[in-house]
């Protein structure tokens, strides 16, 4: 069973920067591509930040030049780097992991921006 751990969310001020992890429970590299996803109640839930297995990347227009996402193999680890946060950043963060067979959802983390 794939299993995707989040952490790193928290309550930070505008302007300020946090790191999100995701742990996968097996090989990244056995995924097509690992996304970064937000929802916030009552709202669609947006596309964040993309890795390919390639290595491509892909953001939102809403984070651009602010979000980072890159990985580390060899601990099966993903990251959202998020630097100068605004409250609209406020949402549950989730990572996901796809392979030919599915979408793996992880169980969020919740990032709060103060204004």
């Amino acid at each position: 069973q794939v299993q995707l751990a989040e952490s790193g969310g928290g309550l930070v001020q505008a302007g300020g920067s946090l790191r999100l992890s995701c742990v996968a429970s097996r090989s990244i590299f056995s995924y097509n591509a690992m996304d970064w996803y937000r929802r916030v109640p009552g709202k669609q839930r947006e596309l964040v930040a993309t890795i390919t297995s390639g290595g491509t990347t892909n953001y939102a227009d809403s984070v651009k030049g602010r979000f980072t996402v890159s990985r580390d193999n060899a601990k099966n680890t993903v990251f959202l780097q998020m630097n100068s946060l605004k409250p609209e950043d406020t949402a549950d963060y989730y990572c996901t992991a796809t392979d030919a067979y599915a979408r793996y959802w992880g169980q969020g983390t919740q990032v709060t921006v103060s204004s």
